[in-house]
């Protein structure tokens, strides 16, 4: 029992240290931090002892943790061991595995994609196949942790599943060496039209600026000559990768004006940084259009901001989230982990994006990033954002921009707003849900007709009113209200939405978004926004 106490005592003390931002060693020489570690050890010491039932210290000390946390900002987490191994993977980029992408349903393991070239598409595992059998083992029932317990492991281990396929009678055995199985940053790398490339990235980790210059390589190879670069809903990552990004597009100044991309202010001056600009990039001439909304966050708004700042592009969708503070992560001795912000980060104007969070707790601040009234249309010279009490900054050619509320963009577009129908079928899974069920039964002819073929497919495949019926009769035995005037209103999302779902499961991400983006009102104004792009940064 003794042991108990003294860890987590240890735990805590290490917790109130970082918060305070200093080392043990200098609290125990009196500090009030250490009182108050002490004071903890007390309350914890006599709640084990003398409370009226048996607690859980471990849970105690992590609930105590927690609600500390809660005082200092939304931003500053505290991750569980169970969590951390999961965080750092995302970071990495890498884990290792069969190389997957599953969904439970129907307690079912149901295959929604393979990671190109791993191991699992290697031995010829397909999308909608059904993983019924993981060793020796029923796998009808297991949740998601039991999934990825039984599929991760070490590279070079074997895993035999076994797997129901749609159309065939019988039970397939695979047999999968584990491998080191990377998790991309770029969802996908295409041409759009002759000379536009398309890039959607959907965080920072450690390998997305090397995923990045090869996407933009391959695309340049291919007649690349203006980019439109995708970071709605990407909640940020790695400073360092933005950073990194930003200065593919950004040349390095002068030595009396070298360009800055970002900086940091910390309470401790080690955690100040500034990240400069360097000249000789491949892509500093090269015309960009950055996409952002309202989940663009973090380092996806330090890209935003230098390329606003420094006129290089423009800045095309929605107000972004508006988070400026840095975090840094400590382990701690029981495999958690601490997320503790040190730092504000800066625009290269001098611009602090983040928004107000005092005083609100953290379901307000959330919501408040997506409840912005915003005029659609130019903005170039912020004129909607001029009545503001946010501060004013300018970008190097003289426009006004403004701090502490997220990136505007440059032209505020939206996408056209759902009616309840087709958002709760969003919500619920059902386009996927129904699109699966089809290939399992009528879709045989689909999939010998076209799964081959993606360009036979975009340009011939059509949803027959047989199907659509079939959809409609999905919905309603899933209890979705039908609302006539609804339905005809959202019918070409409807329509694009489920052809863009066969052709994911057919295709993956390459079948995937050409296809959404033909109903998707920001990038369709990108397209148009280049000779504005270029004149903003004096290209032409």
């Amino acid at each position: 029992m003794k042991n108990r106490i003294s860890l987590w005592t240890i735990v805590a003390l290490m917790a109130v240290s970082m918060f305070a931002g200093m080392e043990i060693k200098q609290l125990i020489s009196g500090d009030t931090a250490f009182d108050q570690a002490n004071k903890f050890r007390e309350v914890l010491s006599l709640t084990e002892k003398y409370y009226v039932k048996e607690v859980d210290t471990k849970k105690l000390t992590e609930s105590a943790v927690e609600g500390l946390l809660d005082k200092l900002d939304p931003h500053s987490v505290y991750i569980p061991p169970r969590a951390y191994e999961q965080v750092a993977e995302e970071f990495r980029g890498e884990f290792e595995g069969v190389g997957i992408t599953f969904t439970i349903r129907n307690d079912s393991i149901l295959v929604v994609d393979t990671f190109g070239g791993g191991p699992s598409a290697r031995v010829g595992i397909q999308t909608n196949d059904r993983i019924v059998r993981i060793g020796d083992s029923s796998a009808v029932g297991m949740n998601n942790d039991q999934v990825k317990q039984r599929l991760r492991g070490p590279k070079g281990t074997k895993v035999k599943i076994g797997v129901h396929r749609p159309g065939t009678k019988e039970l397939l055995d695979f047999e999968i060496i584990r491998d080191k199985i990377a998790i991309t940053s770029v969802d996908i790398s295409m041409m759009v039209q002759d000379e536009i490339g398309y890039i959607s990235v959907n965080k920072f980790s450690e390998q997305t600026n090397t995923e990045m210059e090869q996407a933009l390589k391959r695309l340049k190879s291919l007649g690349m000559k203006r980019l439109i670069l995708d970071l709605r809903s990407n909640p940020g990552g790695l400073l360092e990768q933005a950073f990194e990004m930003a200065d593919l597009f950004l040349d390095g100044g002068s030595k009396e004006m070298p360009h800055k991309i970002v900086y940091t202010k910390a309470r401790r001056p080690e955690f100040d940084e500034v990240y400069f600009a360097k000249t000789g990039g491949s892509y500093e001439d090269l015309p960009v259009i950055i996409l952002i909304g309202n989940y663009s966050a973090s380092a996806s708004e330090i890209v935003a901001g230098a390329i606003q700042d420094w006129d290089r592009g423009l800045i095309v969708g929605e107000t972004s989230f508006g988070k400026g503070l840095v975090q840094r992560q400590w382990k701690l001795m029981d495999g958690s982990a601490l997320r503790l912000t040190i730092a504000r980060y800066y625009t290269p104007s001098g611009r602090l994006i983040q928004r107000d969070y005092e005083g609100k707790d953290k379901e307000e601040y959330q919501k408040e990033a997506f409840g912005r009234q915003e005029k659609e249309g130019e903005n170039i010279e912020h004129n909607a954002e001029s009545d503001s009490s946010r501060p004013v900054f300018r970008t190097h050619a003289g426009r006004v921009v403004y701090g502490g509320g997220g990136i505007t963009p440059d032209y505020v577009v939206k996408n056209a707003q759902l009616t309840a129908l087709s958002q709760s079928a969003l919500r619920r899974g059902l386009f996927e849900q129904f699109v699966t069920s089809h290939l399992d039964g009528k879709g045989l002819p689909i999939r010998s007709e076209y799964a081959k073929n993606w360009k036979k497919f975009r340009d011939s495949f059509v949803l027959s009113e047989e199907m659509l019926s079939d959809f409609r009769s999905y919905l309603q035995n899933h209890e979705v209200k039908i609302d006539e005037k609804d339905y005809q209103k959202d019918l070409t999302f409807v329509k694009t939405r489920l052809k863009a779902t066969f052709a994911r499961n057919f295709w993956g991400n390459e079948g995937w978004y050409p296809l959404m983006l033909q109903v998707d009102a920001q990038y369709q104004k990108a397209l148009s926004l280049f000779p504005e792009a270029e004149k903003i940064a004096k290209l032409n």
